[in-house]
């Protein structure tokens, strides 16, 4: 069974969501589709109880790894679970890591694999343990991906944005740079920054979503707001309700 929590915050905060629109951000799910798929369900009750004219759903990214069902997680993704609304998929740094090892090979297999690419690579069916008893155990696990991706997870891995805009709200996987403008920001920190980000109490010119560092409630800054609230490691998956000036949350665990 999965506790559930809606709570309303901020009440009058300043920034503010596009008129007439409620903007959903969910946070890390790492292969934990059955979580996804509960706090889908309470997105989906949450707009059919409070109506709005366009509803937005915003994936910070890391889909995969760590967790049990990465390729089941894409697999919903895809087909666009959430009819009515628009969806926007970001890029989060475990799946730029599993991109790397499909496109480069070995060379950038090892960095993946330590940081949860087996559960991935288990997920769509290769015998991890087998496949690295074999010569170039990185290469045969990387021809082995690559027989194994459908084409729509390629697509969907390489259709991945790496933010999004929704009136004072910036989206993105990990966070910004601090002192450098938006259309100057390295993307590699968009995906990866942790410190230096976390760390600063600087006006980013728009309140930043992120998820990427995970603790165990949503963390709520004036220049920030982090939603990675650890689901792989038996905490909650989260979304960030963001309508007007107010925001909320929703909880699955």
């Amino acid at each position: 069974m999965f506790a559930k929590r809606s709570e309303d915050v901020s009440e009058g905060a300043q920034a503010a969501a596009p008129e007439k629109t409620r903007v959903y951000a969910v946070g890390d799910c790492h292969g934990r589709l059955d979580l996804l798929c509960a706090l889908e369900e309470e997105i989906l009750e949450d707009a059919e109880a409070r109506p709005a004219e366009r509803k937005v759903v915003v994936y910070l990214g890391d889909y995969v790894d760590r967790g049990p069902d990465s390729s089941g997680v894409i697999d919903h993704l895809t087909a666009a679970p959430l009819t009515g609304f628009e969806s926007i998929h970001l890029l989060g740094n475990h799946e730029a890591m599993m991109l790397a090892f499909l496109r480069v090979g070995a060379s950038a297999g090892l960095l993946w694999l330590t940081n949860g690419g087996e559960e991935t690579l288990a997920s769509y069916g290769l015998d991890v343990a087998a496949l690295k008893q074999q010569p170039e155990p990185l290469e045969r696990l990387r021809e082995g991906l690559s027989a194994q991706l459908p084409d729509s997870h390629r697509d969907f891995l390489n259709g991945l944005k790496r933010w999004h805009r929704e009136g004072d709200y910036f989206f993105v996987h990990a966070g910004l740079r601090p002192g450098r403008p938006l259309e100057r920001q390295d993307p590699e920190d968009l995906i990866w920054i942790r410190e230096p980000f976390l760390n600063s109490g600087e006006d980013h010119g728009c309140v930043v979503v992120h998820g990427h560092s995970p603790a165990r409630q949503p963390v709520e800054k004036d220049n920030r707001i982090g939603i990675d609230t650890a689901a792989v490691y038996g905490g909650a998956l989260t979304a960030l309700v963001l309508e007007g000036a107010s925001r909320r949350y929703l909880q699955v665990r």
